[in-house]
């Protein structure tokens, strides 16, 4: 399924094309350039991962979320690496993943229950968004707000802001508890003097 958003609410509401096999998906992904795409991993033609791959290189904006039968840890987490902005097992119910897609779509990542079990991940650490994980990255350098806004282009309050939702999605509540959890769930990377 490939799915545009109504233009203000960023709701994925028309599917603009459907495809039988991995090729046909690429093909849409060419034609379209849709907001959201939902794909198995499993696909005649092409595998979800190569499609993965095509969408990234044709449509980067394009959200991909995966909704499927497999729980092979190694392929789960190949996927997780590729970027993917969603991961579903297929016995999820269906209207738990519609309520993900519009946060997704705005640029969230959800891994549902079914895989983190699979994979032993904390869906907290998930739901941050790719700005989040820059600013924490960046925080924990030891940049300031003004340093960070400079950097990623946006105001220092707009850094606080997304200071304040890390802390609140990773249920910490000073610098130095996230510090040390985002150091600990391996969020960001070791630096040399923290």
């Amino acid at each position: 399924m490939l799915a545009q958003p109504a233009t203000q609410a960023r709701v994925p509401n028309k599917v603009v094309g459907e495809a039988q096999d991995g090729l046909e998906a690429i093909e849409a992904v060419k034609q379209y350039k849709p907001d959201l795409i939902l794909l198995d991993v499993s696909m005649p033609k092409a595998r979800g991962t190569e499609v993965v791959v095509e969408v990234q290189r044709w449509s980067p904006a394009t959200k991909i979320v995966i909704f499927t039968g497999v729980t092979s840890p190694a392929l789960l987490t190949a996927l997780i690496d590729f970027g993917v902005h969603g991961l579903f097992h297929k016995s999820t119910d269906f209207s738990q993943m519609l309520m993900q897609l519009p946060l997704i779509v705005q640029g969230a990542h959800y891994i549902d229950e079914r895989i983190q079990q699979e994979l032993g991940v904390d869906q907290a650490e998930s739901n941050l968004t790719v700005r989040e994980r820059q600013v924490l990255n960046l925080l924990i350098s030891g940049q300031s707000n003004r340093e960070i806004g400079s950097a990623l282009g946006i105001s220092p309050k707009t850094v606080d802001k997304h200071r304040s939702n890390v802390m609140t999605k990773l249920d910490v509540h000073s610098f130095a508890e996230l510090m040390r959890f985002a150091l600990k769930q391996g969020l960001v990377d070791d630096l040399d003097g923290v």
